[in-house]
């Protein structure tokens, strides 16, 4: 297990002050870095904000191949000197208090940067205030330090295109291979978070884009019930589906995230419907090492025969054996009824294709500057088909043609109720959640890769951590892009899925298995930024 500081060895007699050298020395390595450990140097005074914004844009540039990043906030120093300040004057409004965050770019910030979800359609475009989830971070001290890459239009627009691509951005690749696909469509988010780029990044998911690229890149992703955290002034596809969750490098990270974002929002409806009169969970306190203790967890062998990678089977035993030492009560071979009845419906599309063209035009309202002066999907298409900046036709629209000249109804239409109500059965009563009714269960778990789509249609929430790591011999596969799909040492997660509401419970169980394994420290990448704070504080 790697450690968050290193100590000087230089000799001193004991009790003595420490050497200038020693408290140089004395600082969080920022790949490892995490709330606890920045905030430490933070109100000891061994470094500023401005020093941990210096140095993490370092780091991104050390790894702008991998286009991770689309754009930084231009205001990120002022901003952290004004945090310093108040820090300076015994202010600090909590844990986030002066720490660089990277959000993906599809959510609005109302600054000087964009917003285009990776599209020159939505270059220059304004809007009326931040999103609520960054106002919230805002807020909460932390500092957007900028937006990181995304599969454009949250990968909805085509069937040929590449996890991670937006023409805004370029291709993000993953850190574990050369060449890797990261994942989408929070691509760069995930990559950003495993490379130590901020101390954790948000993502956005409407059926995988949080779960699926924490996984492929070994962090931590927490993919919220839709209503949790706000949808306000995000890029939308599906008002059923869509959620803002937090990519950490620990479970611990990832619940203060969650904590500063989650919440009842006027401009949302769907947080309406928090429970307990829309009071929040204490997700930091529920990070217990014994939470596994007397907990009933589901596995669900039909969906991983289903849609789980036959090769993280063996990981995937193991951890079992782990959550059983730990005192979890495991219930096997539990059956998600219309898994594969589901699967072939093909009615998890209906349901976002319905949503996409009127939630797009609801968001595409509210801009106060619309450069290209894109109302409609129908506009948003013609004018990527016409950009050279777009790579039509290289890369189709074949999403949006679907949804315009084959659905042809959407979320306004009749039609839409059996659809959806056919969705909630399937994942429902159906799926997960009636598994986890009928048995009472705590969580269900699998292999993170290809099982989210079961959770998503019901807004159930889940948990990804890591799991393992592909064999060091395990043949290199690459799709028809050029992308590695698959090769040695790449990582995969574990997913724990939850009834509604649930994170709390969800969050304690992937602590106690995190604290239980720290496999994410087996993991070596092939690429990684060098810069640490020592390199910008001044001597």
């Amino acid at each position: 297990m790697q450690h968050d500081f290193t100590f000087c060895r230089c000799l001193r007699p004991k009790g003595s002050p420490k050497c200038k050298s020693e408290s140089w020395q004395e600082l969080p390595s920022l790949k490892d870095a995490t709330t606890d450990t920045l905030q430490a140097g933070l109100s000891s005074g061994k470094f500023t904000s401005v020093d941990l914004v210096q140095a993490y844009l370092k780091r991104i540039e050390e790894v702008a191949s991998l286009n991770t990043v689309i754009e930084i906030n231009p205001d990120a120093l002022a901003i952290a000197s004004e945090l310093d300040a108040e820090r300076s004057a015994g202010a600090v409004r909590g844990p986030l208090h002066g720490i660089p965050i990277l959000i993906k770019e599809n959510i609005a910030t109302n600054d000087k940067m964009n917003t285009t979800s990776g599209s020159y359609a939505l270059l220059g475009a304004k809007v009326p205030r931040d999103s609520t989830v960054v106002r919230k971070l805002r807020e909460a001290g932390a500092i957007i330090l900028g937006k990181s890459n995304l599969s454009q239009w949250a990968n909805f627009r085509s069937v040929d295109t590449t996890n991670g691509w937006s023409s805004m951005g370029g291709q993000t690749y993953g850190p574990y291979f050369p060449g890797q696909d990261p994942s989408g469509s929070s691509s760069g988010s995930a990559v950003a978070s495993a490379l130590g780029l901020a101390l954790g990044c948000l993502g956005t998911e409407t059926d995988g884009s949080i779960l699926s690229p924490a996984s492929k890149n070994s962090v931590v992703g927490i993919k919220p019930t839709p209503g949790l955290t706000s949808r306000d002034l995000v890029i939308p596809i599906s008002e059923h589906q869509d959620t803002i969750g937090p990519m950490t490098r620990t479970v611990k990270d990832a619940a203060i995230i969650l904590q500063a974002i989650a919440g009842v929002d006027p401009y949302d409806n769907y947080t309406s419907a928090i429970p307990n009169d829309g009071v929040i969970p204490n997700y930091v306190s529920a990070c217990q090492p014994l939470a596994l203790a007397g907990a009933r967890i589901g596995i669900s062998r039909n969906v991983i025969e289903l849609r789980a990678v036959k090769t993280q089977t063996p990981a995937f035993e193991q951890a079992v054996s782990v959550l059983k030492a730990a005192g979890a009560t495991i219930i096997d071979n539990i059956d998600f009824p219309s898994a594969a009845e589901f699967l072939d419906s093909g009615v998890k599309d209906l349901v976002i294709q319905a949503d996409f063209p009127v939630n797009l035009a609801s968001y595409l309202s509210q801009l106060t500057e619309n450069p290209n002066n894109v109302t409609t999907l129908a506009e948003v298409r013609d004018f990527t088909r016409s950009s050279s900046n777009e790579e039509f036709p290289g890369r189709d629209t074949a999403l949006w043609d679907r949804i315009l000249f084959e659905q042809g109804w959407d979320n306004t239409d009749p039609r839409f109720e059996d659809a959806y109500r056919r969705a909630l059965y399937y994942n429902g009563e159906g799926g997960v959640l009636g598994a986890i009714e009928r048995l009472h269960l705590d969580a269900v778990i699998a292999p993170s890769d290809g099982t989210h789509t079961f959770a998503a249609g019901v807004g159930a929430p889940v948990i990804t951590v890591p799991l393992g790591f592909s064999a060091p011999d395990a043949a290199v596969v690459k799709n028809s892009r050029d992308l590695v799909i698959a090769g040695p040492n790449l990582p995969f997660g574990l997913s724990f899925m939850g009834a509604k509401f649930t994170e709390a419970k969800l969050i304690g169980l992937a602590y106690a298995f995190e604290q239980k394994t720290h496999i994410r420290d087996e993991g070596r990448m092939y690429i990684s930024p060098k810069t640490e704070l020592a390199d910008v504080i001044s001597r």
